[in-house]
């Protein structure tokens, strides 16, 4: 199995925006990476998401980009301050290649 993190493109400050929602800069970032891992071939299953906003908007922009057959999730345990052992267990218990 391989993971790859992104963190999310460029937000707006929280004085603006609580929610943070991305930038035009941070979405237009996003775009290009994701656009750019697109023409390398990357291949992916799942993109997965804290549901905050900007993180959101940042995987919906890989989602469009890369089409993975298991679509664009949120799930728990990926926010900022969340502990970190129980994803790590998720993924030490998941399976070593997803189906193609």
């Amino acid at each position: 199995m391989e993971i790859y993190l992104v963190q999310h493109g460029e937000a707006q400050p929280k004085s603006v925006d609580p929610a943070r929602p991305l930038t035009e800069r941070g979405r237009q970032d996003a775009q290009r990476v994701a656009t750019f891992a697109a023409r390398l071939g990357l291949e992916v299953e799942q993109i997965r998401h804290s549901g905050k906003t900007r993180a959101e908007q940042t995987a919906v922009a890989f989602g469009e980009a890369l089409s993975p057959p298991g679509g664009v999730v949120k799930v728990a345990g990926l926010a900022p301050k969340d502990a970190v052992q129980p994803v790590a267990d998720a993924l030490d218990s998941a399976p070593s290649e997803w189906p193609s």
